[in-house]
């Protein structure tokens, strides 16, 4: 099957900052989560493949599909779409938000909706300039969802929500990927969410993509080993050092934390040093701010 999203050596350049050839595939069945600190280029990617800001370089590919101006309305069709503040009019209450999506989208489901917004709690008569932050983003979701996309794109969906919250719209993400025909490209900064929901993480810093890994190969076999000089200067003289030629280091104030691909492989050769298991907060941290051993 062909991606839902193939982007290939996408390049928009600002004053100040540029995106570098940057690609990224979202294929069917998998939940692709996008990091990366402030002001790397996240939402401009997001943007760019849904076609409001044009590159200046690079091809996307939705559904198989070459994205122009002629197909534009015709893939958006399948797409749902969440930014990180909600894009409703201020006067509008959240069902004028239902009547919006009858006209926006042929496959509209308003059934559907009325049920995402009683699940959510959300009130018919209330305004959009009267909901929370975390109650817009829950708006938001139950109209991107309540078209039956068979896309998701996601930058900070789950923002402002506290952890029930997040916990019951991860749940409704899980819910949409049950069909594996479904894909979703989630950029946040929560990055225990993505532990939670994510197959494949992308890492963007300085407008380029750092590093794509699976969840598993980051959160299972990857780990932090925690050591004192003595045991920093063992590991890189050792062969497993020679045979993982990237390890990357970060010096604390007990000690040294060092980043290593495989955990167990690592207590296998160093028995007598802690090694643990690391969070995706934690191997972005190590890779990004991190000295090569």
């Amino acid at each position: 099957m062909e991606p839902l999203i193939r982007a290939t050596n996408l390049t928009k350049r600002y004053d100040g900052f540029a995106l570098e050839d940057v690609s990224l595939v979202v294929e069917p069945g998998f939940v692709v989560g996008l990091i990366g600190p402030n002001g790397a280029g996240k939402t401009t990617l997001l943007k760019s493949i849904l076609g409001i800001v044009e590159p200046d370089a690079g091809s996307i590919r939705l559904f198989g599909e070459h994205l122009d101006s002629a197909n534009a309305p015709a893939l958006k069709q399948r797409i749902g779409v969440v930014f990180d503040t909600c894009p409703f009019l201020t006067t509008m209450r959240v069902r004028d938000v239902a009547r919006l999506g009858g006209t926006s989208f042929d496959a509209w489901d308003a059934p559907f909706f009325d049920d995402l917004c009683k699940r959510f709690g959300l009130d018919g008569k209330k305004y959009a300039k009267d909901l929370s932050r975390g109650m817009g983003m829950k708006l938001s979701l139950a109209f991107a969802l309540a078209h039956h996309p068979e896309l998701l794109i996601l930058d900070e969906a789950t923002a402002g929500l506290d952890p029930l919250a997040r916990d019951e719209m991860l749940d409704l993400l899980r819910t949409f990927m049950e069909d594996e025909q479904h894909g979703i490209l989630i950029a946040t900064h929560i990055t225990t969410d993505l532990e939670k929901i994510a197959d494949v993480i992308a890492c963007i810093d300085g407008g380029r993509i750092l590093f794509t890994a699976e969840r598993d190969v980051i959160c299972d076999a990857a780990g932090i080993a925690h050591c004192r000089t003595a045991e920093l200067t063992a590991i890189a003289d050792s062969a497993f050092a020679s045979q993982n030629a990237s390890l990357k280091m970060m010096r604390r104030s007990l000690g040294t934390d060092v980043l290593v691909p495989d955990r167990l492989a690592f207590a296998q050769a160093f028995p007598d040093i802690s090694v643990e298991r690391v969070s995706i907060e934690d191997y972005m941290a190590l890779t990004l701010k991190g000295e090569s051993l």
